[in-house]
């Protein structure tokens, strides 16, 4: 059995109660380790400890500060096998996927801010005569980072970097169902003997830890990814003492296939978009808007290539679908399945829990999900589902599908498939939602802002806006 701790100060503790939860494989359905289910004078233990070493920190200049930062990226690098196999135990994902995307992303988000902070500048203004204006930029203090379950160390580091980068210290706290790369790293600071204090990972559940940090007095900005619900409890708790809060939410997003798309990489990409990770990312599209014209070629190939993709052990390098990350969240995808058929979806492929065999025979498994023969408006599509489920719509004209794209209470990303530009960027402009991807999906570059609209979001996300969240502005006008 595994024994997760904090690690506060630069040491790992257990809660001060001595209380601990435990921590479940999805892929075979048993409890492999425990985790401190820590209280709110664990956070207050954690927080003191942060503030002791934000001045020392704080004082560092940016090119220390950044040495430090691409020390933690070699270091994930260097233990990038160790790093997967864990990312994938804890959270059922193929063990390839943590190998390409999780580990590679958490090292580039240290190696990217740790550069950032070396080319960042302010503005600068000589107003009249003899009256000159520039600006400063002060580290928040202490930041809380708040990180879910999909992509456990990829997320959490992606808030941990920008924060340390700008001088803050951390108090972070990763989602209790997949605490081990985050108990991992904070590993991998010890050996590298990272400044005590700095960062301080604590673990436990959301509504009695996360709360804790997020009510803290002495914690100045909160950063938050997850389920939109938590993100409004974070926003009503942290409004009255007026701290920073910066939360990337749910989303709903569309796919729109037009019949001028290039249908095998339409095809292949939103295979792709829609069940990575088991469905699992926030930026997978689970309205899939196809144009007449092709709708009926379109559909029958895309559920040739889902029935082709089915569940298999996560251990397993040729494995392409894994587990469910939770037993209550299978139950959860599995209703929804339900509420489809009820609101008189057909259901085109899949549907069905998998039972594999040997180890995996009581693990979290799906089939990969296409329904067909739902309205726009009802709550199969309009409600975050969060597993591997899409749902099929044909639609005639540019502006229908538009306007049934924007008809959520969510705006986090969407994909559009055309060759034609001036459409292309048309449509791009009359979304609302906070990411446009034109003939690709999930490909990032660090320097762009990231987050979402309506529901799925408050602030931004990467380059110089998450360098501005985790920092205050300050104005000097001088007189010469």
């Amino acid at each position: 059995m595994e024994r997760i701790q904090n690690y506060l100060g630069g040491e790992f503790k257990d809660s001060m109660t001595g209380d601990f939860m435990e921590v479940y494989e999805p892929a075979v359905g048993l409890v492999y380790g425990s985790m401190p289910r820590s209280t709110q004078d664990d956070v207050h233990f954690a927080v003191d400890q942060a503030v002791k070493a934000s001045d020392s920190w704080a004082a560092l200049a940016p090119d220390a500060r950044s040495k430090w930062l691409i020390r933690i990226a070699e270091a994930i690098e260097h233990n990038a096998d160790q790093l997967a196999k864990a990312e994938s135990k804890d959270t059922g994902k193929p063990i390839t996927l943590a190998k390409q995307l999780d580990i590679p992303r958490a090292a580039a988000n240290f190696r990217f801010f740790a550069t950032s902070i070396l080319h960042s500048h302010t503005p600068a203004h000589h107003t009249n005569a003899g009256i000159f204006n520039y600006t400063n930029r002060h580290p928040v203090g202490v930041a809380g980072c708040i990180s879910p379950w999909n992509l456990p160390l990829y997320l959490l580091t992606w808030k941990i970097a920008p924060a340390l980068a700008t001088g803050n210290c951390v108090v972070a706290k990763p989602s209790e169902i997949t605490p081990m790369t985050a108990y991992l790293l904070s590993g991998i600071c010890e050996r590298i003997n990272f400044p005590k204090g700095v960062i301080n990972i604590i673990h436990g559940p959301g509504p009695t830890t996360g709360e804790a940090i997020v009510t803290h007095p002495d914690v100045s900005a909160i950063s938050f990814t997850g389920g939109t619900q938590t993100g409004r409890r974070i926003a009503s708790l942290a409004a009255p003492s007026f701290k920073k809060v910066s939360l990337e939410m749910g989303g709903k997003n569309p796919n729109i296939i037009f019949d001028d798309c290039n249908l095998e990489a339409a095809i292949d990409i939103t295979i792709k978009s829609s069940f990575t990770n088991q469905g699992q990312i926030c930026l997978c599209g689970s309205r899939v808007f196809v144009q007449k014209g092709i709708y009926k070629k379109f559909r029958t190939a895309l559920v040739e290539s889902a029935r082709n993709l089915q569940p298999s052990d996560p251990s397993d390098p040729n494995t392409k679908m894994g587990a469910l990350s939770s037993k209550p969240h299978l139950k959860k995808v599995l209703g929804y399945i339900e509420l489809a058929k009820s609101e008189g979806g057909k259901i085109l492929t899949g549907g069905n829990r998998v039972h594999l065999k040997e180890r995996c025979k009581d693990g979290y498994f799906m089939q990969p999900t296409i329904v067909e023969g739902l309205d726009n408006r009802c709550r199969t599509n309009q409600e975050e589902i969060f597993g591997p489920v899409i749902s099929l719509i044909p639609f005639s004209e540019e502006e229908e599908v538009v306007a049934m794209a924007n008809d959520s209470g969510y705006g986090l990303s969407a994909t559009i498939w055309t060759e034609n530009l001036s459409r292309a960027h048309r449509v791009s402009k009359s979304l609302k939602c906070g990411v446009v991807w034109v003939n690709c999906w999930l490909v990032r570059d660090l320097r762009t802002p990231f987050g979402g609209m309506k529901q799925s979001g408050v602030g931004r996300e990467g380059g110089e806006e998450a360098l501005r969240f985790f920092t205050e502005a300050q104005n000097v006008c001088l007189k010469i």
